[in-house]
């Protein structure tokens, strides 16, 4: 009965609770919606503030934690650049292609043209541009293009500091480098840095090799529109290098050249008068042609001399980023080359020559011509080819000798460089000079060598007139002397080894105070063992004592007119 009593007080109560609830007023959905959407707002915000928080703690301690690393072993090595005697580029020893320059060398029109080209707020910035870091982040999420238009700073980063992997993380550091180093260094310092590492193309790293491989010059006798067109280079320096040798790619690079012009033009890098008279440069010719090769026969000895001179191996010569000024006439060395080509050998034999000038009385080397192509023989032949002597010493057999020239009669195959050397003795009145390379050796801008020519009377003067007027009877002809103003009286002969159809060799000298001129023919043949060589017959048709006679006043003519 009891429990009956509960049960219905129970019912009527859940009646009366169901009774009030439905007698209250019903807020409306809109309004519980809007006070629902105001608390998930408040959430929403609150977890974002946290989330920033968190971000840029992260982001503080991240920039604390990054240390700015040092730059890759290949950014910082130099290779060492050697020139000839009026400052051509004659070529490079060294792993890579760059020497470094400080910025006070790199004309400041130069500077503004690479700023126009990749980073105009270069000066103003912080080291990184957030939209192009938005835009490498996409890309990198989304699979698309790569993203480029980082600034100069994270260039420098990215080229000399970092790997070129393609990563999130590494973009991360690499922005994180690029603040901390906007901040801990100079602007110039940091462009010195990327002038000095960016690649242009054409093998060259950094704006001085750039400089060279496309124009011939220093970085600092860089002219503007050769400073706009390097600029523009940096952007695809693989397609652009052609430039100069490909109509396509000289006409795409042109446009972008003109942009660069008109960049600097309205940031004040240039007047609007600069701008107006701004040409289009003049490239050199790429791919190099086949007297580049030649040269390395030059460069060789020129190497080894340097090394001598500063103590070092020729490994350490290359890599440390020197400047060997050489005694040689590039314009005439490639005159000589074109002069050369078309001589031929016999069927089966191959045909050598090897051609020396020299200036008697200092010994300096203007012209060495060691073979037709280094690729296929790396062997110098004016140099190190033991070539037979025959006749061609006999003008020395009645006179003393003094040293070095008292061994030259007793050598049976004597090297062209060393014949040359004898007869620039006899034209310098018997003062024997030792022949030398290299006139002076720089490095950063400081003289690290310079050459003093190293002279001893090996003839007295009656004798050396004796010897010149001996190869003139015997073996030429005495040229009619010309005035004393000009040039001095000249002599010239060839002799050789061998006779008549069975001529080996051939050398022919023209001489006079001012250049001692050799060339040598001879030819050789595979021998009857692998990888050796027999002397063998010159060919009669034309005969080589012509063909030899001919060449050297053509050369001659190219060196002493100066039309090489």
């Amino acid at each position: 009965m009891k429990h009956s009593t509960r049960s219905i007080r129970s019912i009527r109560s859940t009646r009366s609770s169901r009774s009030s609830r439905s007698s209250r007023p019903r807020i409306p959905l809109r309004l519980r919606l809007r006070r629902t959407r105001g608390r998930l707002l408040r959430r929403l915000i609150v977890a974002f503030l946290v989330l920033v928080v968190a971000l840029c703690t992260a982001a503080v301690v991240a920039y604390r934690l990054t240390g700015i690393p040092e730059p890759h072993p290949e950014t910082v090595t130099q290779s060492t650049v050697f020139v000839d005697d009026k400052g051509s580029y004659l070529g490079r020893r060294g792993p890579v292609d760059r020497q470094e320059v400080p910025l006070s060398q790199v004309p400041r029109y130069v500077q503004d043209a690479v700023i126009a080209a990749e980073n105009r707020s270069f000066r103003t910035d912080d080291g990184v541009s957030p939209r192009a870091i938005a835009r490498a982040v996409l890309a990198s999420l989304t699979g698309g293009e790569r993203q480029g238009g980082s600034t100069i700073t994270q260039q420098y980063v990215k080229n000399a500091l970092l790997s070129p992997e393609q990563s999130l993380s590494r973009k991360a550091r690499e922005a994180l480098i690029a603040i901390k180093l906007d901040r801990t260094r100079s602007k110039d310092e940091i462009l010195a840095g990327y002038l000095n590492t960016v690649y242009f193309g054409r093998g060259s790293a950094g704006v001085q090799a750039a400089a060279r491989n496309y124009f011939g010059v220093d970085t600092r006798n860089l002219t503007v529109s050769q400073g706009a067109a390097l600029a523009a280079i940096v952007n695809i320096p693989s397609y652009y290098e052609k430039a100069g040798s490909d109509p396509e790619v000289t006409a795409t690079l042109r446009a972008r050249w003109e942009w660069v012009l008109d960049a600097m033009a309205a940031s004040g890098g240039i007047t609007a008068k600069q701008r107006a008279e701004a040409a289009f440069p003049a490239f050199r010719f790429y791919p190099p042609g086949a007297t580049e090769g030649q040269r390395q026969y030059m460069i060789d000895v020129a190497a080894q001399e340097a090394a001598d001179r500063l103590g070092i191996t020729e490994d350490q010569l290359a890599r440390g980023g020197y400047t060997v000024h050489t005694t040689f006439d590039l314009a005439l060395q490639d005159a000589t080359t074109e002069a050369v080509k078309n001589l031929k050998g016999r069927k089966g034999t191959t045909l050598h020559t090897a051609v020396v000038a020299i200036v008697p009385g200092e010994g300096a080397v203007r012209l060495l011509y060691g073979g037709s192509d280094y690729a296929r023989q790396p062997f110098n032949d004016a140099v190190g080819g033991a070539v037979e002597a025959g006749t061609a010493l006999d003008p020395f057999g009645k006179v003393p000798l003094g040293a070095p020239l008292t061994e030259l009669p007793k050598t049976a195959a004597p090297t062209p460089l060393k014949l040359a050397s004898a007869y620039a003795t006899v034209a310098a009145n018997g003062m024997y000079a030792t022949p030398y390379t290299v006139t002076e050796i720089t490095r950063d801008g400081r003289r690290a060598y310079t050459a003093h020519p190293d002279t001893r009377r090996a003839l007295d003067e009656k004798d050396a007139f004796m010897v010149g007027a001996q190869m003139s009877k015997m073996y030429g002809d005495a040229l009619p002397a010309v005035p004393a103003a000009q040039r001095a009286p000249q002599s010239s002969f060839t002799a050789g080894a061998g006779g008549g159809i069975t001529r080996r060799t051939v050398w022919s000298t023209r001489l006079d105070p001012q250049l001692a001129l050799t060339l040598a023919l001879f030819a050789d043949r595979p021998g009857g063992k692998k990888n050796t060589t027999v002397p063998a017959q010159l060919p009669n048709d034309p005969p080589p004592t012509q063909s030899a006679t001919e060449t050297t006043a053509q050369i001659w003519q190219l060196a002493t007119t100066g039309t090489g």
